[in-house]
């Protein structure tokens, strides 16, 4: 899983989608985990259809949100403003979560550790 996050490409990324499919959900989650972290487009279809399924384990659509919101294209946006009223609450709020998240990054705020290099530079 790990080599595939550091290779970092779209046929790795797709690879790693697959495993959205294994039986154990401790192992999808972890799956979610590693493709928010590598932040791909690639990876948003299959995280999408993660969070899209009611009958996922919430601790895996939990982690689909989180990196869709890390992702950031505007079709993560719209997925997640559809769930973000979802009857589970992990959902719900990780759907808020990452909609702030990627409000945030998306806005050009002031970032402390961004002006930090700028003066040093």
């Amino acid at each position: 899983m790990f080599a595939l996050r550091n290779l970092g490409d779209e046929e790795a990324v797709l690879a790693l989608g697959d495993g959205l499919q294994c039986s154990s959900a401790l192992f999808r989650h972890e799956i979610g985990y590693v493709l928010g972290q590598m932040q791909h487009p690639a990876a948003v279809p299959a995280l999408r259809a993660a969070l899209e399924c009611s009958g996922e384990s919430p601790m895996v659509r939990h982690e689909a949100a989180e990196a869709l919101g890390s992702i950031g294209k505007e079709e993560c946006l719209a997925v997640l403003q559809q769930f973000r009223g979802d009857g589970e609450r992990v959902v719900k709020e990780s759907c808020e979560v990452a909609l702030d998240m990627l409000e945030y990054e998306n806005s050009g705020q002031f970032q402390y550790a961004d002006e930090l290099v700028r003066l040093q530079g």
